[in-house]
């Protein structure tokens, strides 16, 4: 029997994604370059003692005025070293998130000190229980990926241990993978030892790292000491951190795109080499929040198209680089769940997504970061859904051509009962509340508007789900770290 012949198609791409370029090659080169001339000619302040004496054990050139001057040739070694896959794994090995070149991971904000409270309309200082809530509604939600805190506990017994309390709010109520903030690096060390407790030791953590630690920088090139403890005790314990520069055009940064790239890149550069001389292999993500004062002149804007545009010419240079990249997304200025919330959220989630920004936080906030919300969240968890499929892009094989049932089927024929229609449609996105009904079953059904059906949704989902119970000795170990805490500020 003769064997049937196999047509090869040579240097054909049969599949490719949905792809979003802002610069060329030669324009992020430019760019790289120019923030090595910063390093090189401006460098940055550094005020910790510790990280001094790794830049004056190195090549870099220290002044007495704290100066730290790097050169190129440190910069090419330091991103050599830095890790470019790293894993965040759920408190339970089933959910986790892959931290690697076009890989994309969404979830929810940090520490807003405000909520939106859905039952009276108003926001307000946000708790524990919120925390918890928050929790417990990105545990559910399929498309958000690891939790963040979503809200401050504003009703902790000390402020300077009300992180500790958050990240117990965050794990009882969510088996997913956390990016964490804390108030200095004793609380980040707190953390560290809850989540060892729950993988059984801090070797099989650095294994498989429970959660990421979020470190924000105000003022670039020039972090202060807490920032930098925290950083080096990260690199030291092999937690990943998502390292965040922020800038503010033409008041903390340039007013030009391409002078705020170059600033922002210096300061990450500058971060990734600090870390190597503490420990080379870090597992570092490098962000940035770069954007424009809002009108008021006293908040800034998560809903600029400055952002968006920073955000992912960012994500390019540091893919570019080797370097995992992180950036806020399905984020608004917008002080309720509207249609300037879901207009700008979706502006973000899609060009981060398209650019293969590898952690994208903030999810679901509002109020410029400022107020956490659950509907933003279920919205915006929808709207990542359709923007997935979007950057799923277009198979083109010859079973999906079709030939062959174009043929069976033929002219004026129809395809509904065909097998291939089931095997597909099982792929078409399904939304769970965007209406697609006709006018008459919509007005049959109540004329509700996009936030009527909004809301049952997130009640159904706090009243319905409850996350996998976390081992109750471990929390009362969880416990005792954080009352030793509590009575240390006292």
């Amino acid at each position: 029997m003769l064997e049937k012949t196999m047509l090869i198609k040579m240097n054909q791409q049969a599949y490719g994604t949905a792809m979003f370029q802002i610069l060329t090659e030669d324009q992020i080169e430019q760019i790289y370059f120019a923030a090595l001339d910063v390093l090189e000619m401006s460098g940055g302040r550094v005020f910790h003692d510790g990280a001094l004496k790794l830049f004056g054990n190195s090549d870099a050139v220290v002044t007495d005025t704290n100066r730290v001057r790097v050169p190129a040739s440190m910069v090419k070694l330091a991103l050599g070293s830095c890790a470019s896959k790293s894993n965040l794994t759920g408190r339970n090995g089933k959910r986790s998130v892959k931290l690697q070149k076009n890989e994309v991971a969404f979830g929810s904000g940090a520490d807003t000190p405000f909520v939106y409270d859905r039952k009276i309309g108003e926001r307000r200082k946000s708790t524990f229980a919120d925390v918890e809530a928050a929790a417990r509604t990105v545990d559910y939600l399929p498309r958000l990926d690891f939790c963040m805190s979503h809200g401050l506990v504003s009703d902790a017994p000390n402020a300077k241990t009300a992180d500790r309390h958050q990240f117990l709010a965050m794990i009882k109520n969510s088996t997913k993978p956390l990016v964490v903030t804390s108030v200095d690096a004793n609380g980040l060390r707190d953390q560290w030892e809850m989540a060892c407790l729950i993988r059984g030791g801090d070797k099989e953590f650095r294994l498989s790292p429970l959660f990421a630690t979020y470190i924000r920088s105000d003022s670039p090139l020039m972090s202060n000491n807490e920032t930098v403890d925290k950083l080096l005790f990260a690199t030291e314990k092999g937690i990943p951190a998502v390292y965040t520069p922020c800038a503010v055009l033409g008041v903390t940064a340039p007013a030009s795109i391409a002078g705020v790239l170059v600033q922002t890149l210096a300061d990450a550069l500058f971060t990734v080499v600090l870390c190597c001389l503490k420990k080379p292999g870090m597992p570092l993500l490098v962000g940035g929040i770069q954007t424009v004062m809002a009108q008021d002149k006293e908040t800034l804007s998560y809903g600029s198209p400055e952002l968006h545009l920073t955000s992912t010419a960012m994500a390019e240079i540091y893919k570019w680089l080797g370097l995992l990249s992180s950036s806020p997304g399905g984020c608004t200025d917008s002080k309720v769940v509207d249609e300037q919330a879901a207009s700008e959220s979706v502006m973000s989630i899609y060009n981060n997504l398209l650019a293969g920004t590898n952690l994208i936080h903030q999810v679901g906030c509002l109020d410029g970061g400022l107020t956490g919300s659950l509907s933003s969240l279920v919205m915006c968890d929808e709207i990542i859904g359709m923007v997935k499929q979007i950057g799923k892009g277009i198979q083109v094989t010859d079973e999906t051509l079709a030939l062959d049932i174009l043929k069976e089927v033929g002219p004026g024929g129809e395809f509904l009962s065909h097998d291939h229609t089931y095997d597909h449609w099982k792929e078409w996105f399904r939304p769970t509340i965007i209406d697609r009904s006709n006018f008459e079953v919509w007005s049959d059904s109540g004329s509700k508007t996009y936030n009527d059906r909004l809301e049952p949704e997130v009640d159904r989902i706090l009243e319905s789900h409850a996350p996998e119970p976390l081992d109750e000795n471990i929390v009362q170990e969880m416990k005792k770290i954080i009352n030793l805490a509590d009575n240390k500020e006292v």
